[in-house]
């Protein structure tokens, strides 16, 4: 049975569910085009573009999220939230900074390999991954930890969070 004190903790905690919902995605997305840039997408069916085509959608993917956070949620989370803010946050804009150079850096294999698929490397698409996984999972992962309902009584009011567009 649902106490009216679980479904007020419900509806702190439903921006950073729904983040961790998304973000539990994209870390399966990146882990599986990680694990299979072995070669060992063949003995999933898969031929090198079909694999190729999992790495550009884990990037646009990845690059759609952040682009909505920037533009759409940040800047109203930032007025509240130093965290957010790309003025007194240089952590947070240096995460994001890490992001983006890794997937510009995945674009450019990517599209390398689609050109002349003889020279894909199994060896140089890992450490491309590896070059941002590490900061990617942590971004994520500091992400729902700041959204949690109990960091966000300290900034709103349950109406003003339910406000925010999510």
């Amino acid at each position: 049975m649902s106490t009216s004190t679980d479904r007020e903790e419900r509806r702190w905690n439903r921006i950073s569910e729904t983040m961790q919902h998304f973000h539990s995605y994209f870390k399966q997305e990146f882990d599986t085009v990680y694990e299979l840039a072995d070669g060992s997408f063949t003995k999933r069916g898969l031929n090198l573009a079909r694999y190729l085509g999992l790495a550009k959608q884990l990037n646009h993917h990845l690059t759609m999220h952040h682009t909505i956070e920037e533009r759409h949620i940040f800047p109203v989370l930032a007025k509240r939230m130093p965290q957010f803010s790309t003025e007194t946050d240089d952590a947070h804009i240096a995460s994001h900074k890490g992001i983006h150079d890794g997937l510009d850096a995945l674009e450019v294999l990517v599209k390398k390999y689609t050109e002349e698929p003889s020279t894909y490397s199994p060896t140089e698409m890992r450490e491309c991954l590896d070059g941002f996984r590490g900061v990617l999972f942590k971004h994520l992962d500091e992400e729902v930890a700041d959204l949690q309902g109990e960091n966000m009584k300290k900034y709103w009011t349950l109406e003003e969070l339910e406000a925010i567009p999510m």
